[in-house]
C-alpha cells in the first residue's frame, strides 16, 4: 500500500507540474500577442531620450553663445565710453606726448570694439548653425514622440484586451505553484527560464520529446509511462511526462481556461 501511495504521489507531482506548464504557456501565448511592440516602444523611448539630450545640449550651447554676445556688447559699450572720455581729454591736451598717448588709447579701444564685433558675428553664425541643427532635432523629436504614442496606444490596447484574462491566469499559476513543493518548483522555474520557449515540462510523443524532438530510448519511455519518478531529459534538460498524462491534463486545463 505504501508503494502505491508513493507512485500516486509522484504522479500527482507530474500532473501538477504539467498543469502549471500549461497555465504558464497560456500566459506566454497572451504576452506573445504583443509581438515586437514592447521592444519597439523601448527602442523609441531610448531614441527619444538621446534626441532630447541632444536638444538640451544644443539649447544650452545657444544660451551660452547668447551670453557671450551680451558680454561682448558690454565690452563695446565700455570701449565706446572710454573713447568718448579720451576724445574729450584730447580737446584739453597741452603737449604732443599726451596727444599721442590718448590717440593710442582711442585706437586700442577701437580695436577692442572691432574685435568684439567680429566675435559677435562669429557667435551669431554659430547660433544660426546650431539653431538649424536644433530645428531638425526638434522635428525628429516630434516625429519619434508621435510614433511612440501610436506604438504605446497599440500596446495598451492589446494589454487591456488581455489584462483580465492574464490576471486570472497569473492567479491560477500562483495557486498551482503553491501546491508544488519548493524544490520541484525551483527546478521547474530554472528549467523554464533557461528554455527558449519557456517549456520546462514536455510530453514524449511517438518516442520523441515535444519541442526538441530528441528520441527517447524505449526503456526510458517505459519508465516515463510508469510515473514512478521524475525524469529529466539528458538532451534538452526538461521534465518528461507520458503522452496519456499530457492529454488528460490538457483536456482538464482546456475546460478550466474556458
Amino acid at each position: 500500500m505504501a508503494k502505491k501511495a508513493a507512485i500516486a504521489s509522484i504522479e500527482e507531482k507530474l500532473r501538477s507540474l504539467y498543469d502549471l506548464q500549461l497555465i504558464d504557456s497560456k500566459i506566454d501565448e497572451l504576452r506573445a500577442n504583443r509581438g515586437e511592440l514592447p521592444k519597439e516602444v523601448g527602442n523609441l523611448e531610448d531614441e527619444i531620450a538621446e534626441i532630447q539630450a541632444r536638444v538640451d545640449k544644443l539649447s544650452g550651447e545657444i544660451a551660452g553663445l547668447d551670453g557671450d554676445i551680451a558680454k561682448k556688447k558690454l565690452t563695446i559699450k565700455d570701449s565706446e565710453a572710454q573713447i568718448k572720455r579720451f576724445k574729450k581729454q584730447l580737446e584739453e591736451v597741452k603737449n604732443n606726448r599726451e596727444f599721442e598717448a590718448l590717440t593710442k588709447e582711442v585706437e586700442f579701444q577701437d580695436l577692442e570694439i572691432e574685435l568684439a564685433e567680429k566675435r559677435i558675428n562669429e557667435y551669431k553664425v554659430k547660433i544660426e548653425n546650431k539653431k538649424e541643427i536644433l530645428g531638425l532635432a526638434d522635428e525628429k523629436l516630434k516625429e519619434r514622440s508621435e510614433d511612440l504614442a501610436v506604438k504605446k496606444g497599440e500596446l495598451d490596447n492589446i494589454v487591456s484586451a488581455n489584462e483580465k484574462k492574464e490576471k486570472a491566469l497569473s492567479k491560477l499559476s500562483d495557486d498551482y505553484a503553491s501546491k508544488i513543493e519548493s524544490r520541484l518548483l525551483e527546478g521547474y522555474r530554472r528549467i523554464r527560464n533557461n528554455s527558449i520557449h519557456g517549456l520546462a515540462v514536455v510530453p514524449v510523443i511517438n518516442g520523441a520529446t515535444q519541442g526538441s524532438f530528441f528520441m527517447v530510448p524505449p526503456q526510458r519511455e517505459l519508465d516515463i509511462r510508469a510515473r514512478k519518478k521524475i525524469i529529466i531529459s539528458e538532451h534538452c534538460g526538461r521534465i518528461l511526462v507520458d503522452e496519456e498524462l499530457a492529454n488528460e491534463e490538457s483536456e482538464k486545463m482546456t475546460a478550466i481556461f474556458k
